[in-house]
């Protein structure tokens, strides 16, 4: 290849510092692992070529030979001396891989390659909670179920029988890790001897199988805030599944589930209420009382001519808010009723009405339909 091939591989200048040059290949790596590709077949290839890129121009002394004149640094010979095909030169000139650039190419792909039988924070567990509208309002202390997994009282945590222990992996030697080569590039792995534990259990637990933990129901005490809606989530830390060789236990979270109240419909810190009139209390105007979702009543009033739908607003009584000082309002909205049966006299006095406003109910019921 040409020599300006190294730099183009990288996407940077000739005159790319040593700081350029990681950044761009690490960027370009994360970009091209074949763990992050395993539907493109090209970007293996691509991965080879980024590293060999690198592995030259982070060497000062390669990277002086290499502009120095034109080499076959990939697929021929190399200036680096006849180092073997399948390893990756570092800067020092030693073999090895790249994993120090990133702590491990698996926390690029969201997989641990670190050493397992390093402490380890315990699951996160989430459970719900059925709660009556009045107790989400006001806010009620209840406990829920919660299963999580616990540390295993017969052998303490370590997954091995009673009166035994744990010995050192033997294939890694307590690591967790073992270094494979993978054509021009090498990378590390969970050992398969212990899972990536560093340790092996010879004679398991009976109590957990081995795991170390065991899985059991605990009650919790979980105080829910007033105002509490459908889905608040409430996180208690600490309070979930135990975490290994030491590590912190786990969060607990616990989601609300409200009763819907057959008035009051929530929106947001708000409520909002139907409430039905007459139509002689639209009309002339009154005074209505209105129900409060803390309970009790508030009276409002109505003037003359409101029409179906029109909203009122009580300042103040509508749902705390969970997050921030203050309280929502109740919405009130007018509905109209009108009365489906009518007598004689209430007939005749509706046909005065329509005479002394000139209406003709029939004849407006007959230019709406067309006759």
């Amino acid at each position: 290849m040409e020599k300006e091939n190294l730099y183009k591989v990288l996407g940077v200048s000739k005159g790319a510092s040593q700081d350029d040059l990681r950044k761009a290949y690490r960027k370009l790596a994360r970009k091209y692992h074949p763990d992050a590709n395993p539907e493109d077949p090209q970007a293996e290839g691509r991965f080879k070529e980024i590293q060999q890129a690198y592995e030259v121009l982070s060497n000062p002394e390669k990277r002086r030979e290499y502009d120095q004149g034109p080499r076959e640094y990939f697929g021929g010979a190399s200036s680096a001396g006849g180092r073997r095909p399948g390893s990756t030169g570092r800067a020092d000139g030693s073999d090895g891989d790249f994993s120090d650039l990133f702590g491990g190419f698996g926390d690029i792909f969201g997989r641990s390659t670190g050493n397992r039988s390093a402490a380890r924070k315990g699951q996160d567990v989430t459970v719900s909670v059925n709660l009556k509208f009045e107790d989400a309002l006001h806010g009620v202390t209840t406990r829920v179920s919660a299963p999580v997994e616990e540390v295993c009282g017969d052998c303490r945590g370590t997954g091995a029988a009673p009166g035994t222990a744990p010995r050192t992996c033997p294939d890694c030697g307590g690591r967790g890790m073992k270094s494979q080569d993978q054509g021009f590039f090498a990378f590390s792995g969970p050992c398969s001897r212990c899972g990536g534990n560093g340790t092996v259990v010879e004679k398991p637990c009976p109590a957990c199988a081995g795991k170390g933990r065991v899985r059991r129901t605990r009650q919790v005490t979980v105080k829910i805030p007033a105002g509490a809606r459908e889905g608040t989530r409430i996180r208690l830390p600490g309070r979930g599944g135990a975490g290994a060789k030491g590590g912190p236990a786990g969060d607990l979270y616990v989601v609300t589930r409200v009763a819907e109240h057959p008035v009051f419909e929530r929106r947001g810190d708000d409520f909002v209420a139907e409430v039905p009139v007459s139509f002689v209390e639209a009309a002339l105007g009154s005074e209505i009382e209105v129900p409060r979702p803390q309970g009790g009543t508030v009276k409002l009033r109505l003037s003359a001519g409101t029409q179906n739908g029109k909203q009122l607003k009580v300042r103040g009584a509508g749902a705390p808010r969970t997050r921030g000082e203050g309280v929502g309002d109740l919405i009130v909205k007018v509905r109209v009723a009108v009365p489906e049966k009518l007598n004689r006299r209430e007939k005749e006095i509706l046909e005065a009405f329509a005479d002394e406003r000139d209406e003709d109910v029939r004849g407006t019921l007959f230019k709406k339909a067309g006759l």
